[in-house]
C-alpha cells in the first residue's frame, strides 16, 4: 500500500469559523495585520511589519510574483440573457504572456455562467472608453469537464487581449467575500511586486508587504527572489471527498528562471516562502529536478516514489538541463498534494494566511507544522485574528 492510500479524513481538519471573522476587506496599512508567530510548538504575536524580527539574517525569502487579470467577463445576448465568462487558464496558445499578448485571438478554459442560455452561436461584447472601440466575441467550443473552451475573437489587430480584460473585465475576488469587486480591489487585492499577468486569485500572503518591509528586510541581510505560479480557480474548490486523498488537486503552471533556481541552491536551509503558492513551486522543484526533461509534478509523486538525489544535486540537475537545452526560465506544471507525511525539501519557514476549514491548504500547514494546525488556529480565533485573503498573517517555523 503506498503512503497516499492510507485515509486523510477530512472532517479531522475542521474548525468553527464565523462569518464576522472572515475578513470582508483589508486593513487601510497592509502592513499593520496582526502577525502569528509560530516556533517550536509556541505560538506569539506581533505586526506584520516586525516579520524581519523572525527571520534570521541571510535566509532567502522567496515570493510570487503573479498578477491577478480581470479574468470575468460579462456578455449579454440580444435576448437580455446574461452570459458571465471566467478565464481560467490559457489553451490556445498556451503561454500565459502569449495568449494575453495576443493580438489575433486566444482560446481559453473558461467556466461559464448561465450556459443553458448559450447555444452554438457566438456572443459579443462592445468595448468603448478613451482606449478602445471594438466588439470582442466568443465562441463556445468544447466541454472539458465542468468548464469550457471559449475562443475570443476581435477586429482592431492592435489591441491586446490583456487589454481587451483591463477594459472590459472584472477583477474575480474570492468568492467567499460574499460582496461584489470594488474598485479598491485593483489595488488592495495584488501584492505590490506582482508584474506577471495570469492569476485569477491572489498569492494573499503577499498582500502584508509594503516596500518599507522589503527594505526592512533587505537592511536585515535577509535576500528576497521570485517564482512565478498562475494561482487558478481551483485553489478555492473545497475537498468534498471524506477521504481527502480522493481529491483531485488543481494543476498550475509555474515558471523559474534559472538565477533564482541557483539562488535557491545556494541558500539551503535558510529558505522562507511566502505563501503556499510558493511553498508548492519550491517543493515541486525537488521532484523536476529528478526528472528535468519531464517538468511535471503530479499528485502525488511525492508519496508513491523515492528518490535517492540530494535536493542540491536535484536544482542542479535542472540547471544542467537549462543550460543543455539553452533555457533561462524553468517553465512546468504542478498537481503536487502537500498533506500530513510530506517530506519536506526546501522550505524552513512559511509566512501565510489563515485558511479554509477542510481545504487542501489547511492540510499543507498540518503538514509543515507536524500536524499543530490546532495550537495556531485555536490561538488565532481566541485573539481576534482575522481570516482569509484579507485576513491576518502569521509565520510558521517548519517541525517535523
Amino acid at each position: 500500500m503506498t503512503n497516499h492510500q492510507s485515509p486523510l479524513y477530512i472532517a479531522d481538519y475542521n474548525y468553527p469559523l464565523p462569518d464576522e471573522r472572515i475578513a470582508k476587506y483589508p486593513l487601510p496599512e497592509r502592513d499593520h495585520s496582526k502577525l502569528l508567530v509560530y516556533r517550536n510548538g509556541q505560538v506569539s504575536e506581533d505586526r506584520f511589519y516586525n516579520v524581519g524580527d523572525y527571520i534570521a539574517p541571510h535566509s532567502l525569502l522567496i515570493y510570487n510574483n503573479t498578477r491577478v487579470i480581470q479574468a470575468r467577463l460579462e456578455f449579454h445576448k440580444p435576448t437580455g440573457a446574461r452570459i458571465e465568462v471566467f478565464c481560467l487558464e490559457p489553451l490556445a496558445p498556451h503561454d500565459y504572456q502569449l495568449s494575453l499578448g495576443s493580438t489575433t485571438g486566444c482560446t481559453w478554459k473558461c467556466m461559464v455562467g448561465n450556459v443553458k442560455k448559450w447555444h452554438d452561436e457566438a456572443i459579443e461584447l462592445p468595448i468603448t472608453n478613451d482606449k478602445l472601440q471594438i466588439v470582442l466575441r466568443a465562441y463556445k467550443e468544447q466541454v472539458l469537464g465542468n468548464t469550457f473552451a471559449v475562443r475570443f475573437a476581435w477586429d482592431e489587430e492592435n489591441v491586446s487581449f490583456a487589454e481587451i480584460l483591463d477594459a472590459a473585465g472584472e477583477l474575480p475576488i474570492p468568492p467567499y467575500l460574499n460582496r461584489k469587486t470594488e474598485e479598491s480591489d485593483l489595488k488592495t487585492y495584488q501584492t505590490v511586486y506582482s508584474r506577471i499577468k495570469g492569476s485569477v486569485a491572489a498569492p494573499t500572503a503577499g498582500l502584508h508587504f509594503t516596500q518599507q518591509v522589503l527594505v526592512d528586510l533587505r537592511s536585515r541581510g535577509i535576500e528576497t527572489d521570485e517564482v512565478t505560479l498562475h494561482v487558478g480557480a481551483g485553489t478555492f474548490l473545497p475537498v468534498k471527498t471524506a477521504d481527502a486523498n480522493e481529491h483531485t488537486m488543481h494543476t498550475e503552471i509555474i515558471a523559474v528562471p534559472r538565477e533564482t533556481i541557483a539562488h535557491i541552491q545556494a541558500n539551503l536551509g535558510h529558505i522562507v516562502a511566502v505563501g503556499t503558492t510558493s511553498m508548492r513551486t519550491l517543493e515541486s522543484l525537488y521532484f523536476i529536478g529528478c526528472h528535468p526533461d519531464n517538468a511535471t509534478v503530479s499528485q502525488f509523486e511525492p508519496y508513491e516514489k523515492e528518490y535517492s538525489l540530494s535536493v542540491y544535486d536535484a536544482l542542479q540537475a535542472i540547471l544542467d538541463y537549462l543550460d543543455a537545452t539553452r533555457q533561462q526560465t524553468l517553465h512546468a506544471e504542478t498537481q503536487i498534494m502537500i498533506k500530513p507525511g510530506y517530506t519536506f525539501k526546501l522550505v524552513d519557514q512559511l509566512i501565510t494566511n489563515f485558511h479554509q476549514p477542510q481545504s487542501t491548504l489547511l492540510l499543507l500547514v498540518s503538514a509543515f507544522v507536524g500536524g499543530d494546525w490546532h495550537t495556531i488556529y485555536n490561538y488565532a480565533l481566541s485573539h481576534d485574528f482575522r481570516f482569509l485573503s484579507y485576513g491576518d498573517s502569521s509565520i510558521l517555523t517548519h517541525r517535523q
